[in-house]
């Protein structure tokens, strides 16, 4: 019950982004956090560096979602069967 509750937040949530067009903006937001590798002598090479990318989390959550709706309907109609 309460999962179903959620579901439907969170879909008002998602409706909302997409249609005031958040989402989209969000979509070319990340973080990224350079760190250097230790023990790398030249700090002008780029493999002396390691990059960690940080996406928007309700973009994940989306494309998981959205994953799962198109894999349960592939299966159902066995369109890829």
């Amino acid at each position: 019950m309460v999962a179903l509750i959620i579901i439907k937040d969170l879909a008002k949530i998602v409706s909302y982004y997409f249609v005031s067009g958040i989402i989209l903006k969000s979509f070319k937001k990340f973080i990224i956090i350079v760190l250097y590798k230790k023990g790398k002598k030249n700090c002008s090479l780029l493999s002396s560096y390691k990059l960690i990318v940080f996406k928007n989390m309700l973009i994940k959550v989306l494309k998981k979602h959205i994953t799962n709706i198109i894999s349960k309907a592939v299966k159902k109609l066995k369109l890829f069967f």
